[in-house]
């Protein structure tokens, strides 16, 4: 039985380069080595940039997460000039991140199974009884720094900035900022502790 499953886990890495190329071929800049279980879903507008630090790992496999995976990992850039960076040695499990702006992962950090981070609210109002789809009106640059961990069905929105080593308790909606080394949990998120 262990023996099927580390033929599995072989297989996945195996299809993995087959991931990696298609990245490249959609204008993704890839940096060094990566490690891609199952297959994200990525989509690049035309002019803006989409970029993966060296050994980042996007695990979009059910199977290769404890938790199971909710779905594919999803990048996606949804205007001219926007911009989404994912630092060195991070890694994503079936996580959705859409930057209408600008979203930045730092390295070294983990984003737990059914995460979303997004820098807009991808609607705006036209009238006071009608919706208008706009991803940079009402953008705001995101940053996740250094070592940070995103428990599980954590949700970040815009504006949010997150000094470096900062825990975030699962299922955690993140509406404001938070200093390095705060270990933060709850709907909206507050403070906790300070882990320094």
């Amino acid at each position: 039985m262990q023996s099927c499953g580390k033929f599995r886990h072989g297989l996945r890495a195996w299809l993995s380069s087959f991931w990696i190329w298609e990245l490249r071929a959609r204008g993704v800049v890839c940096q060094g080595n990566l490690h891609i279980y199952g297959h994200p879903i990525v989509s690049r507008q035309s002019g803006s940039m989409i970029s993966l630090g060296r050994e980042v790992t996007l695990d979009s496999s059910r199977r290769a997460n404890p938790l199971g995976g909710t779905g594919p990992c999803v990048l996606r850039t949804m205007a001219k000039e926007a911009c989404l960076q994912i630092g060195s040695s991070t890694g994503i499990s079936s996580s959705i991140l859409v930057a209408g702006r600008s979203i930045e992962i730092g390295a070294h950090s983990l984003i737990g199974a059914g995460c979303m981070i997004v820098d807009n609210d991808f609607h705006v109002p036209a009238s006071p009884k009608e919706w208008e789809t706009d991803y940079v009106k009402n953008s705001r640059p995101v940053k996740i720094g250094e070592g940070c961990f995103l428990g599980a069905r954590t949700i970040i929105l815009k504006g949010v900035q997150l000094g470096a080593g900062v825990v975030v308790g699962a299922g955690s909606v993140v509406t404001k900022s938070f200093p390095s080394g705060s270990l933060i949990g709850g709907n909206p998120a507050v403070l906790l502790r300070s882990r320094g």
